[in-house]
């Protein structure tokens, strides 16, 4: 495995977190109930959270108080590089650990963090985003979802849509409109509704991967009143903790795209007697490599990152169709598995390849699509006009 080569310290929290996770791992036993969402975490999950979290192991770069020990960024890499060695996913709830929260300890009140933040770290409650609409999309300046301040209260009205694990989270980071006769990046805001609250419909779908694949939801918010302490950031401006947001999940989020072409090189290596094709799975797997360490060796470039997101997503997404390609009619069947079976992980990533290959898709949309990034990389990186 590449690495930065590691100073001594790095060593030491390395080997200091590897030995963590061999005294505490939960046995295979434990673990038989799985994750039906991307928000529903078995109780067994939970707690192993919870113990990550006392621990200073949830999220290293935070403080004690957040599940941290004030790790530097190269200690956090060795984090996630460890737990991916030994297949062990994050979090069952990774848009609650990764966005959610990450969001509030930035932009949040010490009130919401203390509320909120908190419980979705410990696993106590569980957390979605609620951005996308049916005519805004990846454009999130385009929604139309409304909340009209009453008194102390949000009124809120509108439609969410591909809400990953609404229907099993207790609380939806959602963005909204607040200033409808704003230009189009302002006047958002964003709210947290508690999805108990009177009005609010969640309805689970299918997925391309399976039909019994439920995880996306449309979310129907029709006169659901949210408390204005619920507000995140400044009133208007939602665009900017939407940034945020988005920035949480892309800063090492190339290092989940390194973790898929190292499966797929393990699982579909000489798919197809194709030595061209493992040749350039190998050879983009190093390149995103080289370029995620670099990114760790200066200060962190949003435009850069881009090129990281674009790369890795992409990757994985031609290098998966290579492999269903490869295996013809056998890559169809469905459920199957393509790799080890390891029960700290998610299975979805060891699936049939028709579905490893479906899922790939979701690389090139979350967290900005791979036409947004190209803009990104025009406009910011390369100096093209607009």
């Amino acid at each position: 495995m590449m690495r930065l080569a590691d100073d001594p310290e790095v060593a030491r929290f390395r080997a200091e977190f590897a030995a963590f996770l061999d005294a505490r791992l939960p046995a295979e036993a434990e673990a038989r109930e799985r994750s039906r969402s991307s928000a529903h975490v078995p109780e067994w999950a939970r707690r192993w959270q919870r113990t990550l979290f006392e621990h200073g192991w949830l999220l290293p770069g935070q403080p004690p108080e957040y599940g941290g020990r004030h790790a530097t960024l190269p200690q956090q890499l060795a984090q996630l590089e460890e737990l991916a060695h030994r297949r062990i996913y994050h979090s069952f709830n990774p848009q609650g650990l990764g966005i959610v929260a990450a969001s509030l300890l930035t932009f949040g009140s010490e009130e919401q963090k203390s509320r909120w933040a908190v419980p979705i770290l410990r696993a106590e409650i569980t957390a979605a985003l609620g951005m996308s609409e049916p005519e805004a999309g990846s454009d999130l300046a385009s929604l139309r979802t409304r909340a009209v301040l009453d008194g102390d209260a949000f009124v809120v009205d509108g439609q969410k849509i591909w809400t990953s694990g609404a229907h099993d989270a207790d609380v939806l980071l959602t963005f909204v409109r607040t200033d409808p006769d704003a230009p189009r990046h302002r006047g958002i805001s964003a709210l947290l509704i508690p999805t108990d609250s009177e009005g609010v419909v969640r309805r689970p779908f299918g997925s391309i991967a399976a039909e019994d694949d439920l995880d996306f939801n449309e979310v129907f918010l029709t006169g659901v009143r949210v408390p204005r302490e619920n507000l995140v950031g400044p009133l208007n401006e939602g665009w900017r903790v939407a940034n945020g947001s988005l920035g949480h999940e892309r800063t090492l989020l190339w290092l989940s795209y390194a973790e898929r072409l190292e499966d797929l090189v393990r699982d579909a290596a000489g798919a197809g007697g194709d030595q061209e094709w493992y040749a350039t799975l190998q050879m983009d797997l190093q390149a995103l490599r080289l370029l995620g360490h670099r990114q760790l060796g200066q200060d962190r470039d949003p435009a850069e990152i881009s090129v990281l997101k674009l790369l890795g997503s992409e990757a994985v997404q031609n290098a998966s169709l290579h492999a269903l390609e490869a295996h013809g009619a056998g890559a169809l069947p469905h459920p199957a598995l393509t790799g080890p079976y390891h029960h700290m992980n998610n299975e979805a990533f060891v699936s049939s390849w028709f579905e490893r290959y479906a899922r790939s898709f979701a690389g090139t949309i979350a967290g900005g699509t791979s036409e947004i990034q190209r803009n990104i990389i025009a406009e910011r990186v390369l100096g093209l006009p607009r």
